[in-house]
């Protein structure tokens, strides 16, 4: 039973991480990093499909040896961070608009400090 379960975690974060190749705000590489994760619980093939893929399997590899994210990914997760934040100030009242300042400042120092290539 928990095989079939993670199977469909794995295609639900595939799916996921295949809109976000789609949508700029949504991330790509996380959900990936997690359907590689429930596909080695549960079906080796995909895994190793994800794991060879020519642009994504690098940044699964990275995060499964050193907990990596690559300058580029640090620096594209920084700017999504920054629209939602003006894009949170200029729309949404006070105090609400400070969520996404928060989470930025929470989120975007974790992400700063994982180690690179």
């Amino acid at each position: 039973m928990s095989r079939t379960l993670y199977l469909i975690a794995g295609f639900i974060a595939l799916g996921l991480g295949g809109i976000g190749a789609v949508l700029p705000l949504l991330p790509t590489v996380p959900f990936l990093i997690l359907a590689a994760f429930c596909f080695a619980r549960s079906n080796e093939a995909l895994e190793q499909r994800l794991l060879d893929h020519p642009r994504f399997g690098v940044h699964i590899r990275l995060w499964r040896e050193r907990g990596a994210i690559s300058r580029k990914g640090k620096q594209a997760a920084l700017a999504a961070f920054a629209i939602s934040i003006a894009i949170a100030l200029l729309f949404a009242p006070l105090p609400w608009s400070l969520a996404p300042v928060a989470a930025a400042l929470i989120g975007g120092s974790w992400i700063w400090t994982r180690p690179e290539r």
